[in-house]
């Protein structure tokens, strides 16, 4: 018995461990970032960098704000990854209530379909999807870069909220029904109150995806729409001399995705445990 508790306890202390380490490596990138954010330049580089800023300043803020439009691209990422995530979510959950609770021929085929179409790689696509948007004008639009997400987050969206939905009990929409309240009825005012959590879910890795995206947001915008992460290697092109700027403007664009996460945690962790109890 000795043996075994004394395995066990081993266990836990390197089970610990690891937790230990794998929270110091998530970590130390975004110290990393803010502290390279409120140094000076001399402590960046050469004999004379630092771990922790001696002399914490703001002056790489105030100089990202005076010689930047950061401003519009903030608002560019905003437009965008908002108007992605509502327009994900209002799709996405027509499908998925239609996938998980009807019953219609070709239902099977079209949810494996959903998994096939998230599967493509992006970088398949970003050809043909330019030639659509440059034959409708959609070229360094808003409305342009939405329409392309949402390509690829509503089969996400749908594949994910399909899981929540079963899990909402059918005896609630059964006795509504009873009640004499519609199928429309029954999914606005029980099932997306009661699977509210996979929803705020949803939003947060919807939302995530469209703020962080690339590839297509370089491909498809000029300078009118930019976004974040486009503008990050646009501006600065890699010179080491700004990398003070580059870390200013990354901690700002961290924060709204910070923020999101904060507001909806408790949401996003009963959400996360919702789709975790069925498929």
């Amino acid at each position: 018995m000795r043996s075994v508790s004394g395995t066990r306890r081993a266990l836990k202390w390197i089970g610990n461990g690891l937790l230990v380490v794998m929270l110091v490596w998530t970590l130390v990138p975004f110290y990393w970032m803010i502290a390279t954010s409120l140094k000076k330049d001399k402590e960046i580089y050469g004999f004379e960098a630092t771990l922790i800023p001696r002399q914490p300043t703001l002056s790489n803020y105030t100089r990202l704000f005076g010689t930047t439009p950061f401003v519009k691209y903030l608002r560019n990422s905003t437009i965008i990854a908002l108007g992605n995530t509502l327009a994900s979510l209002l799709c996405a959950c027509l499908g998925a209530y239609a996938l998980a609770r009807l019953r219609f021929p070709g239902r099977g085929l079209i949810a494996r379909g959903l998994v096939v179409s998230y599967l493509v790689p992006p970088s398949l696509l970003f050809i043909p999807l330019f030639a659509v948007l440059a034959t409708l004008s959609l070229i360094d639009t808003h409305q342009g870069l939405i329409l392309t997400y949402l390509g690829f987050s509503v089969p996400f969206c749908t594949w994910l909220l399909m899981g929540y939905f079963r899990t909402v009990p059918l005896e609630l929409e059964e006795a509504a029904l009873v009640d004499g309240c519609s199928r429309w009825g029954v999914f606005w005012r029980v099932v997306i109150p009661v699977a509210r959590g996979g929803l705020a879910a949803t939003a947060v890795f919807t939302f995530v995806f469209a703020w962080n995206e690339f590839l297509f947001a370089l491909v498809l915008t000029r300078s009118a729409v930019t976004t974040f992460p486009v503008q990050v290697t646009h501006y600065f092109g890699g010179q080491s001399n700004f990398w003070s700027k580059i870390a200013a403007m990354s901690v700002l664009g961290t924060a709204p995705i910070f923020v999101a996460v904060t507001v909806l945690q408790r949401f996003l962790v009963r959400g996360i445990s919702m789709g975790a109890v069925k498929g």
